[in-house]
């Protein structure tokens, strides 16, 4: 479903609005649009060859001087690097891995590479982020701080599409949860009405086995 709301995987049919626009019409250039919606993987996606300030330094580097060149608005690739390694050195301060930017992925507990996978998304500035089931692939102890950031992020009002197994978490940060079984959503309400009263004989099966 995710990869379907990005285009990563094609939809055979229907339409994916997002701002106004039907990503999924093969006409629209989907890399305008993706710059606006970050993706968060399970496995994190670090490039493992580049330190964690260059991970998140990649992708709005490589926009913002494609657009310099192409807009002419005079700043030179020097001033562009400066300008987003500052912004990129205040978003791992944010989350307190400020003294890991120049070490590499490797290095790091999946907590931690998990944290610099959302700033990474955040460091293009997106109106919506998608997570992949952000915490499945981690420690429990690593678990509470890449929720703590997430909540954080909601509360500053921050869009977000979860695909996740916490349902504590979708419980307390969502706005809207939606339950998917072999590909159909079975049912969607607000998290009060949803794990207080499941209609989906499915969806009462599956809340009486983790709650």
């Amino acid at each position: 479903f995710l990869r379907c709301l990005n285009c990563m995987e094609d939809p055979t049919s229907g339409k994916i609005i997002f701002n106004g626009v039907d990503i999924a019409d093969m006409k629209v250039d989907i890399n305008v649009h993706r710059r606006h919606m970050g993706m968060v993987f399970q496995h994190f996606n670090l490039f493992n060859n580049k330190t964690v300030l260059e991970n998140i330094m990649l992708a709005p580097e490589y926009v913002r001087c494609k657009e310099a060149k192409k807009l002419k608005t005079g700043k030179s690739k020097k001033q562009i690097h400066e300008e987003v390694k500052n912004e990129a050195m205040e978003l791992l301060k944010r989350i307190g891995l400020e003294s890991k930017a120049d070490v590499y992925p490797s290095t790091l507990s999946g907590g931690q590479k998990q944290r610099v996978a959302i700033v990474r998304a955040l460091a293009m500035n997106p109106d919506v982020i998608l997570f992949d089931e952000p915490t499945s692939a981690l420690d429990p102890e690593m678990v509470g701080e890449v929720l703590e950031l997430m909540k954080q992020l909601a509360r500053e009002g921050m869009t977000m599409v979860v695909v996740t197994h916490e349902m504590g978490f979708a419980k307390e940060v969502g706005s809207r949860v939606i339950f998917i079984d072999s590909g159909q959503i079975k049912e969607q309400a607000k998290p009060d009405e949803f794990f207080a009263h499941p209609k989906d004989p499915r969806l009462q099966e599956f809340l009486s086995k983790i709650l």
